[in-house]
C-alpha cells in the first residue's frame, strides 16, 4: 500500500477505533476520558476568550509569540517524558507492514491531529492569531499561520518520538519517563516566576525582550508574521512564514528518515556482541565501597545508594528533591522575597527520602527481612540507610545554603541558616525511620505515575503528614533559639547555631533510629506484608 490518500483515511479510522475501543474497556476509563475532555474544553474556551480579550493590546504580540514557543517546546519534550500517553507514538508496531515511509508520514501526521492535545493547541493558536490579526490580509495570513504552526508542533513531536523510539522502549527510557516529575516541578516553578513577573508594574511589556528573540523561532515566527502583515511589514512576515514552512519541511524529512532507519535497521538486542563480555575482577570494586567499613553498615549504605542510582522510582524521587531544593531559593529571589532560610527546603525535600524506606525496596525487602532477627539488626539496617542519605544530604544542604547566601549576598546568615537546615534534616531522618516502621506501604512497580498501591493511600498520608508535623516540632528548639538570638540583640553569637544545629540534628536522628529499631523488629511480618502488597 503506497497511495497516500487511502492510507491516510485508514489511519484516521484506526485512530478513531483505538479511542473508541479504549473507552469500551471500563466505565472508569470512560469517565476519566470524558472528564479530561470536559476540563480541557473548559480551559481551552477560557483561554480563547482571554486571548480574544487581548485584541488591541500593544503587547499582545509578545504574549502570543511566547505562548507559541512554549507550546512547541511542550510538544517536543512530552513524548520523552510521557511515552505511554499515546500508543501510536511507537512506530515499531508498523515495521512488519508493507508501508513506505513517505505515505506513512502523511498518514501519521493527519491522524496525529486527532485528540485532546491537538484540540487544545489548535484553540491556543487560533486565539493567538485572532489577538494579533488586524485587517483582511492579516486574517488570510492567520489562516496560513494556524495551519503551519499546528503541523509544525505535531511534526516536531512525531519526529522526536521516532528518533527516540528505541530509547523510550528501553529501561533508560522508562527512567527518563519517571523523571517527568522533575520536569513538571521545574516547569511549575518557572511558570510561577513568569506569573510573578507579569503581575509586576511592567506587565506584558516585560515580555518584549524575550519576544524579540522568539519571533524568529518557529512556530512563534508564524504567529508573529500575522502581526507583521497587519502592520504592513510584508517582507518580514513573508520571511517568518517561509522560515516556519522550511522548518516544517525539514522536520518531515527528519521524521521520514527516522522511520526509514527504524523500519530497516535491526534492534541492538538482535545482534550478538562482537566480543565476549569480560568478567569483572573481584578487586574492581567501586571506590565508595573501598572507603566504607566491611560490615553491615557499609553494605547497607552501598545498597541504598545503588538503589537510588538504578531503581527508576527511587532515582526519580531523589533527582526531583535535589533539583527542586536548589531551585526554590532561586525562584524566591527572582520574585523579590528571597532569603537564605529558603535553602531549608533543600533539607526538607531530601530528608523526606527517609520516609517509607522499606516500601522503596518493594518485593526485594523480603531478602532484607531475613537478616533482621533482633532490634540490633534493625538498628544497623536503619542506621546504614540514614548514613547513605546523610552522605548526600549534608554536602548538598551545605551547598544549598552557601549558594543561597552567594545569590542574595547574605553571608552573615550562613551559620544559623545552615544549623537550622541540618537540624531539620536530622529531625526528618528520625521521623522517617519511625514512620517507615509504623506506616509502611507498597510502591507499584508497573506504573510510572503511581506511588501508592490502591488501598494504602491513607497509610501514606498519615505517615508523611504526621512525620512532617513531628519533624517540625522536633526542630522547634533550634528555630526558637535562632529567633531569640535575632530578637534579643545576641547577633554576635549566631555562629553558635551552626554547631548547635548540627549536633542537635545528629542527636535527634540517632534517637529516632534507636526508637524505630525495636518497632521495626517487632512489626517485621506486618511491614513485609505491607510493602509487598499488589
Amino acid at each position: 500500500m503506497t497511495a497516500t490518500g487511502p492510507l491516510t483515511a485508514l489511519f484516521v479510522r484506526l485512530k478513531l477505533s483505538l479511542l473508541r475501543n479504549g473507552l469500551r474497556q471500563s466505565a472508569g476509563r470512560r469517565a476519566a476520558y470524558v472528564t479530561s475532555v470536559v476540563v480541557t474544553l473548559l480551559i481551552a474556551a477560557l483561554q480563547l476568550l482571554g486571548l480574544i480579550a487581548l485584541r488591541g493590546n500593544d503587547h499582545a504580540a509578545a504574549l502570543v509569540t511566547l505562548l507559541a514557543a512554549v507550546f512547541a517546546l511542550g510538544w517536543a519534550v512530552m513524548p520523552l517524558f510521557f511515552p505511554g500517553g499515546d500508543e501510536t507514538l511507537d512506530p515499531t508496531r508498523l515495521v512488519m507492514l508493507p508501508l513506505r515511509p513517505r505515505p506513512l508520514v502523511a498518514a501519521l501526521l493527519v491522524s496525529s491531529l486527532i485528540g485532546i492535545g491537538p484540540l487544545f493547541t489548535l484553540t491556543l493558536i487560533t486565539g493567538s492569531v485572532i489577538a494579533v490579526a488586524h485587517g483582511a490580509a492579516a486574517a488570510a495570513a492567520g489562516v496560513v499561520a494556524v495551519v503551519v504552526a499546528m503541523l509544525l508542533c505535531v511534526a516536531l513531536s512525531r519526529a522526536v518520538a521516532t528518533a527516540n523510539t528505541r530509547l523510550l522502549t528501553s529501561r533508560r527510557g522508562r527512567d527518563l519517563a519517571l523523571l517527568s516529575g522533575l520536569f513538571v516541578a521545574v516547569g511549575a516553578q518557572l511558570v510561577n516566576v513568569g506569573v510573578g513577573q507579569l503581575s509586576g508594574e511592567d506587565g506584558l511589556s516585560s515580555l518584549e525582550p524575550v519576544a524579540d528573540v522568539l519571533r524568529w523561532v518557529p512556530p512563534a515566527a508564524a504567529i508573529d508574521a500575522v502581526q507583521g502583515v497587519g502592520d504592513g511589514s510584508y517582507g518580514t512576515a513573508a520571511a517568518q512564514l517561509a522560515l516556519s514552512a522550511g522548518l516544517l519541511a525539514l522536520l518531515l524529512w527528519w521524521w521520514q528518515r527516522g522511520l526509514t532507519h527504524l523500519m530497516t535497521s535491526p534492534d541492538s538486542s538482535t545482534i550478538q556482541a562482537a566480543e565476549p563480555s569480560r568478567k569483572r575482577s573481584m578487586d574492581a570494586r567501586p571506590a565508595l565501597h573501598r572507603l566504607l567499613p566491611e560490615n553491615r553498615t557499609g553494605t547497607v549504605v552501598l545498597r541504598t545508594l545503588r538503589y537510588a542510582w538504578r531503581d527508576p522510582k527511587t532515582k526519580s524521587a531523589w533527582v526531583t528533591s535535589l533539583a527542586v531544593g536548589l531551585l526554590v531559593p532561586v525562584v524566591t529571589t527572582v520574585q523579590g522575597a528571597g532569603s537564605v532560610y529558603a535553602s531549608c527546603w533543600a533539607a526538607g525535600l531530601l530528608g523526606m527520602q527517609m520516609y517509607n524506606q522499606f516500601g522503596q525496596d518493594s518485593s526485594a525487602f523480603w531478602m532484607v527481612a531475613q537478616t533482621i532477627s533482633a532490634p540490633r539488626d534493625a538498628y544497623l539496617e536503619l542506621r546504614g540507610r540514614a548514613l547513605a542519605l546523610a552522605l548526600v544530604g549534608v554536602p548538598y544542604v551545605t551547598l544549598a545554603v552557601l549558594g543561597a547566601a552567594a545569590l542574595m549576598d547574605e553571608w552573615a546568615a550562613v551559620p544559623d541558616a545552615l544549623g537550622l537546615a541540618l537540624a531539620l534534616f536530622g529531625a526528618l531522618v528520625a521521623t522517617g525511620a519511625m514512620t517507615s516502621a509504623l506506616y509502611p506501604y507498597s510502591i507499584p512497580q508497573d506504573s510510572g505515575y503511581k506511588n501508592v498501591v490502591p488501598g494504602q493511600a491513607g497509610l501514606a498520608w498519615i505517615g508523611i503528614l504526621g512525620g512532617m508535623v513531628t519533624g517540625a516540632v522536633l526542630c522547634a528548639p533550634v528555630l526558637a533559639a535562632t529567633i531569640w538570638m535575632h530578637t534579643s540583640g545576641a547577633g554576635d553569637w549566631l555562629w553558635l547555631m551552626l554547631p548547635l544545629g548540627a549536633v542537635y540534628g545528629a542527636g535527634v536522628a540517632l534517637s529516632g533510629l534507636r526508637l524505630a529499631a525495636p518497632r521495626t523488629a517487632a512489626r517485621l511480618p506486618e511491614i513485609l506484608a505491607a510493602v509487598t502488597k499488589g
